[in-house]
């Protein structure tokens, strides 16, 4: 990789999911295919390297409160739902479901990583200003270091994530990699 990557840190790869990937996918993403090769190349990085990979999984209920400003999208059990098949999670790797922006928001992925003691977060998936920019926010409030690959995540346009990315290292004082 062209950067470093630290060994207190985790890879957290958000909403990488069937529905925002792959063209027949309830909510999909223009352009989102382009960053798996990247994402996997990160991915071969840090479990070369042991360092721990956390999948983060919109992960919605049928009747979801969500469904009343998008449409119905990553149904808990679904296709839909599940990463894309090029960057299945190993059975040693961790899966956090959520039904908000903020992988942090309802879910216990501020207790795992720190059982883990990992104090900086690398970050990527779909999409920049909603999710990934949601959990860079709560992570940064909870202490952690934050990254985000720029490579590494998709929005619908790069208008919006080079916003993203200025809000990111002025803001949070986060590393866009």
């Amino acid at each position: 990789m062209a950067c470093d990557i630290t060994d207190d840190g985790a890879l957290l790869v958000i909403d990488m999911l069937n529905d925002f990937i792959e063209e027949k996918g309830a909510l999909v993403v223009p352009g989102a295919k382009r960053i798996v090769p990247y994402i996997q190349e990160i991915l071969r990085e840090f479990r070369s390297r042991g360092l721990p990979v956390i999948f983060i999984k919109d992960s919605h209920r049928p009747d979801d409160a969500e469904f009343a400003y998008w449409p119905p999208h990553a149904v808990a059990g679904t296709w839909g739902g599940e990463v894309v098949d090029e960057l299945k999670p190993l059975p040693s790797e961790y899966q956090i479901p959520k039904r908000r922006y903020s992988a942090f928001f309802g879910t216990d992925l501020d207790l795992l990583l720190r059982e883990l003691k990992v104090e900086k977060l690398y970050l990527t998936g779909v999409l920049t200003n909603i999710c990934v920019y949601a959990t860079a926010l709560d992570a940064a409030m909870r202490g952690y270091e934050v990254a985000v690959f720029r490579e590494g995540v998709a929005s619908l346009s790069e208008e919006t994530d080079q916003f993203i990315f200025r809000q990111l290292e002025e803001v949070l004082k986060a590393q866009v990699l």
